[in-house]
């Protein structure tokens, strides 16, 4: 099936299956009657919607590992780490 949007770009879609309960597929249905749209259509809108927070959320924690040190024993040194200055020498000395 092809569609075309208001742009004229081409939109390629595929036919899909969802399980869903009864419960769930009468709040899109009440949704879709009240926005004046298609069940499918207000499917694909929460779709695009869900996908757009997620890929946010996914940006956001990119940045965890930004401070990796590269080393695989910082969990079982943790303290000697902390407590030791980066030129070998202990905090405190001079």
């Amino acid at each position: 099936m092809y569609v075309y949007d208001a742009d004229l770009e081409e939109t390629v879609m595929k036919r899909t299956t969802i399980f869903a309960d009864e419960e769930l597929l009468r709040g899109i249905k009440l949704v879709a009657d009240e926005e004046g749209i298609s069940v499918a259509e207000a499917i694909r809108r929460v779709l695009v919607n869900f996908l757009s927070q997620r890929q946010v959320s996914e940006r956001r924690l990119s940045l965890l590992g930004i401070g990796r040190s590269g080393r695989s024993d910082v969990s079982e040194r943790c303290e000697e780490l902390l407590w030791t200055r980066p030129g070998g020498g202990e905090k405190g000395e001079i």
